[in-house]
């Protein structure tokens, strides 16, 4: 049986604490919880949107119904569509700001 040096091992060890701390870093987020939650009010307002533009059909289409051009439908639904893909390209593009915790600890995980 072959003998293996303590400094051996020790490369080894050090080779695998690396390979996990290289993963660690594969499985983090994209984006932070904020970003996150700004992106879901963006989603929110959308779908807000949509759901104002439903509805103003005639049950009986020998008959026009004028609510059909609403100033929901053809006004305030285009507008919170529109405001939240603004708030989804926000979201997506805002900077992080850069503290002094998240520096050290990015310093620390690249040891």
């Amino acid at each position: 049986m072959a003998k293996v040096s303590k400094t051996e091992v020790a490369s080894i060890l050090a080779k695998q604490k690396k390979d996990v701390k290289e993963k660690e870093q594969k499985m983090a987020f994209v984006f932070n919880r904020q970003k996150y939650m700004i992106m879901l009010a963006g989603l929110v307002l959308v779908l807000i949107g949509f759901l104002l533009m439903i509805g103003g059909g005639s049950d009986d289409p020998n008959v026009f119904s004028y609510e059909l051009f609403s100033f929901r439908r053809l006004t305030l639904a285009p507008i919170l569509v529109i405001v939240g893909f603004i708030v989804e390209i926000y979201a997506i593009m805002k900077k992080p700001k850069a503290n002094q915790e998240t520096l050290v600890s990015k310093n620390e995980q690249l040891r």
